[in-house]
Parts: structure tokens; C-alpha cells; sequence
């Protein structure tokens, strides 16, 4: 499955309790369709005490959002966008805003 989020992208979230926030992609699973966006639907765990963490207690980290539900920001319009996939001269495709004509990780 072709994804159109990447690591690293700048995104915004498009629903949930996290609607409107924007942040940088930390970890895409591309078998389950989700990914981790930094600062964004944070959940605390439960951690016992380790030599990582020798005071143990209760941990806040980001948890995983559908790909549905964020969608690429366009730094251009300052706005969420669309993308498409485009094949430049020399055979790299590139992923571009479907309004501005903007490159995303080429």
C-alpha cells in the first residue's frame, strides 16, 4: 500500500480531540495504516520500575492515528492539501500538491 505520509512530513490532524494541531511525523506502519505525530494524542502508561526508568510510574507518550485522519501541511498556502504522484525527467517520483504544484521529499 503506497502511502502519501511519509517520515518526517509536516502534518495537521483532521479530527479527534487532537483536531486542528499540527506536528512532524515520528513513525509510520504502513501494514496497519497508522502513524505517530509528535505532541499529538498523547496517552499515559503505566511503567514499572526498570534500569531505564528506576523510579518507574506513569508515562506520557504519543499513540497512533489512523493515515485517514491527518493529512499533508502546505507550508505554500498554509493550509492542509492533497497530493498526487509525479514522475520527473530523470524517473524519480515525487509526491506534489495537488494546488500549488509544491514538492513534497524529493
Amino acid at each position: 500500500m503506497s502511502m502519501h505520509i511519509r517520515k518526517g512530513d509536516d502534518v495537521v490532524i483532521l479530527c479527534g480531540k487532537d483536531r486542528g494541531k499540527r506536528g512532524k511525523v515520528l513513525f509510520v506502519d504502513s501494514k496497519k495504516g497508522r502513524v505517530k505525530v509528535e505532541k499529538c494524542n498523547l496517552i499515559k502508561r503505566h511503567v514499572r520500575p526498570s534500569q531505564k526508568n528506576p523510579q518507574g510510574g506513569i508515562v506520557e507518550k504519543e499513540g497512533t492515528i489512523h493515515i485517514s485522519n491527518v493529512a499533508l501541511w502546505d507550508g505554500k498556502v498554509g493550509k492542509p492539501c492533497r497530493t498526487r504522484v509525479t514522475t520527473l525527467e530523470d524517473g524519480r517520483k515525487v509526491r506534489v500538491s495537488t494546488k500549488t504544484g509544491e514538492t513534497f521529499g524529493g
